[in-house]
């Protein structure tokens, strides 16, 4: 698997340095963001979350001691500090304040890459330990992803994974958008997800253009870890559209999976089978949020969402499951703990 470039945050106040610093890096492999005013540091960590911040050693006392200002914006990087000179007292001050290493500047190309790369792998190796995985789940309507994998969001969110929902229209056919987006709202909240709701024609959506690019911004703003979206074979055109769309703009994502709708045709063929068991109550309850279509919707009927969470069981583990169509599987075991894959998929039954 080809490893993504480490994330390195320059704050050196000698641009000349900095700039020397950048183009190494670069030149290496690296994904480098520099800043002239370590005032904006803790912002460009927030918003990067670097795997390195390689700073000036004296910014741990001055400007507002901005390394430890970074280091609450982005605990899990390694630090690299650059001193004009090297002795004790500096360097067990360095090390206090959260410093992984210290290095003499002027400092040459080859030294610096190779400190960086220490440190960065370092990092990404204690985040890995430690971490949980960033969830998307992408529908097309309000409702899609509740219905498709609201039992495996719960699960995710009790093991402590952020769960974002992203849905691409206000569901306006449906029922009255406003309404609609109420639902969607209260939904995410009982979930405990972040909710992007956008406004894209409800039964228009296309596969490129408007819809690759709100999928594509969103892919960038959170970097999931695992993607979950409507599959290739349904009758519906907008969960099709929505289906090529985040393929697209989740091809870096190590983990991408189709859930299945209420219009999916029989050549939906699970591959994999989240195990749903002490959440189907809350996918119940995250359904419940959508009374707009409840009345008028038979597949929101709580004794059909159960019998089919009861039906997929006899291909997964527990009472209760929900089956994926695996796109994508690069990503280590325990950052999708609910699902149990398969090597074939089963043939669909009448």
């Amino acid at each position: 698997m080809v490893r993504p470039p480490l994330r390195v945050l320059v704050v050196l106040q000698d641009h000349r340095a900095a700039g020397h610093a950048a183009q190494v890096l670069r030149g290496a492999g690296a994904d480098v963001v520099t800043v002239a005013d370590p005032a904006h540091a803790p912002t460009a960590a927030a918003a990067g979350d670097p795997d390195v911040v390689v700073a000036d050693a004296d910014l741990l006392t001055r400007a507002g001691r901005v390394v430890e200002t970074v280091r609450t914006q982005a605990p899990d990087a390694a630090v690299l500090l650059l001193t004009d000179r090297l002795d004790v007292e500096g360097a067990l001050t360095a090390l206090r304040h959260g410093a992984q290493d210290l290095l003499v500047a002027p400092v040459d190309g080859p030294a610096l890459v190779a400190a960086v790369e220490r440190l960065g792998a370092r990092a990404r190796g204690a985040r890995s330990r430690t971490r949980r995985a960033v969830v998307l789940a992408v529908g097309a309507h309000p409702d899609d992803v509740e219905i498709g994998v609201g039992g495996t969001l719960a699960a995710h969110r009790a093991r402590g994974d952020a769960v974002v929902v992203l849905t691409l229209s206000r569901g306006a056919r449906g029922g009255e958008a406003a309404v609609r987006e109420a639902e969607a709202v209260a939904a995410a909240e009982l979930l405990g997800a972040r909710l992007f709701l956008r406004d894209l024609p409800d039964t228009a959506l296309g596969t490129s253009g408007a819809t690759l690019a709100a999928v594509e911004e969103v892919v960038a703003e959170v970097r999931p870890d695992v993607v979950y979206t409507h599959g290739a074979h349904d009758r519906h055109q907008d969960h099709r559209a929505v289906h090529e769309a985040t393929v697209v703009a989740a091809r870096r994502v190590p983990f991408v999976a189709c859930y299945q709708s209420p219009s999916s045709t029989v050549d939906f063929r699970p591959t994999s089978y989240a195990t749903i068991d002490g959440h189907v109550e809350t996918k119940l309850a995250l359904l419940r949020c959508y009374a707009s279509q409840s009345a008028v919707r038979v597949y929101l009927d709580p004794a059909l969402v159960v019998a089919t969470a009861r039906y997929w069981s006899r291909l997964g583990d527990g009472d209760a499951v929900e089956p994926l169509e695996v796109v994508r599987d690069v990503t280590p075991a325990h950052a999708v703990a609910t699902t149990r894959s398969t090597a074939a998929a089963p043939t669909a039954e009448v």
